[in-house]
């Protein structure tokens, strides 16, 4: 059978050239006679892997020597409660809530001291950004979360909130390495793997290292559980225990992807915006198919969009797929069509979708 388009949310498509090289190596990591998934995390073989791997995403990502970089089990939900473990020292943060995950972040908080939802794109269903330079902020808030790309309601932020002496914690978990990214501006982002980077089963965290070897206000800093101490963790170089193996691998042959066949970040957003102008161009061309986002705050990564009727959406979706086109249903609490356009998306499958679309809208306008 021939690769379909997996237009999921994640875990989602990874690019072909990485699996082709994964797929070489499996038996056989680099003379090893064994694959990354059997030898030890303690091996010379893998010790070059988490090295190089981390190397990369640095040049990659244009990482200062400033912060560290660790790769963890538990996914961006366990960043969620990690982030007040760690940082929320004066017993209060400030949240902005703009979709489904942010929100999930801001109760996490709330289990460690006070979680202020600062800002909230609630009232017109996560269809919009808060203006981040409008927003009273708590001057003694910890830190300010946001979560930059949400992939449920297919929004991002366009600008992100600088208050002086205030760090700003991102989950980026449906955006990163779809552009440059100014780290310098941000105490910690972290993010899931599985959208954008590698097969699902990991997390990583960049944090600003004075940042580090503190605590939730009323929790001394040794009783945080050993796995949920970014301390620990990251003096042990992301290996106090066995690691993702597999995955940190993986995000090692994408790093080298971006590097040497897209040519960067810079390129992979030219890649990028270019397949998301095909898109919502055909989407604000007709009157069939409608996407709820106020203009200026549309995902890149994740773009919604709905038919007439929720019977037709459900058509719409069996059809798809049935043409090549997997996973194209919205999340349940939106509903409609949601295609995640990440990196690993060929230009040709948006072409392709949007003649699939406009074949459907002919069928099926007046129904």
């Amino acid at each position: 059978m021939a690769r379909v388009y997996n237009f999921s949310a994640g875990p989602s498509m990874l690019p072909e050239p990485v699996l082709k090289t994964a797929q070489a190596e499996l038996l056989d990591y680099h003379g090893s006679g064994q694959s990354v998934m059997e030898m030890s995390h303690r091996s010379k073989w893998f010790d070059e892997i988490i090295q190089n791997t981390e190397a990369a995403m640095r040049r990659v990502l244009n990482v200062p020597d400033n912060y560290k970089i660790g790769f963890f089990q538990g996914g961006a939900t366990q960043q969620f409660a990690m982030v007040p473990l760690n940082f929320m020292t004066t017993g209060t943060a400030d949240y902005l809530v703009t979709g489904n995950f942010s929100k999930k972040a801001a109760e996490e908080g709330a289990k460690f001291g006070t979680a202020r939802i600062a800002a909230s794109s609630k009232d017109r269903n996560f269809t919009y950004i808060p203006d981040v330079k409008a927003v009273e902020y708590d001057p003694n808030a910890s830190y300010i979360h946001i979560c930059q790309n949400n992939t449920i309601f297919g929004t991002r932020f366009v600008e992100v909130p600088q208050v002086e002496g205030i760090p700003l914690v991102a989950d980026m978990s449906s955006m990163i390495f779809s552009e440059p990214v100014d780290v310098t501006k941000y105490g910690c982002i972290y993010f899931g793997v599985q959208k954008n980077v590698a097969p699902a089963g990991m997390a990583v965290a960049i944090i600003r290292e004075d940042l580090l070897g503190h605590s939730a206000k009323g929790i001394a800093p040794e009783k945080i559980p050993t796995m949920m101490n970014y301390t620990t963790l990251l003096k042990s170089n992301s290996m106090y225990n066995t690691p993702p193996c597999w995955c940190i691998y993986m995000t090692g042959l994408v790093m080298d992807y971006l590097e040497k066949e897209v040519g960067g970040l810079t390129e992979m957003q030219k890649i990028n915006e270019a397949k998301a102008k095909v898109l919502y161009d055909y989407l604000d061309s007709q009157d069939f198919y409608h996407n709820p986002v106020e203009h200026r705050y549309r995902s890149i990564m994740n773009v919604t969009f709905t038919s007439p009727t929720p019977e037709l959406d459900k058509e719409f979706c069996a059809a798809a797929a049935d043409a090549g086109f997997v996973n194209l249903k919205g999340h349940r609490l939106v509903g409609g069509m949601r295609a995640s356009i990440y990196n690993a998306m060929p230009p040709k499958a948006i072409d392709e979708l949007v003649v699939f679309m406009e074949q459907f809208r002919k069928e099926h306008a007046g129904q």
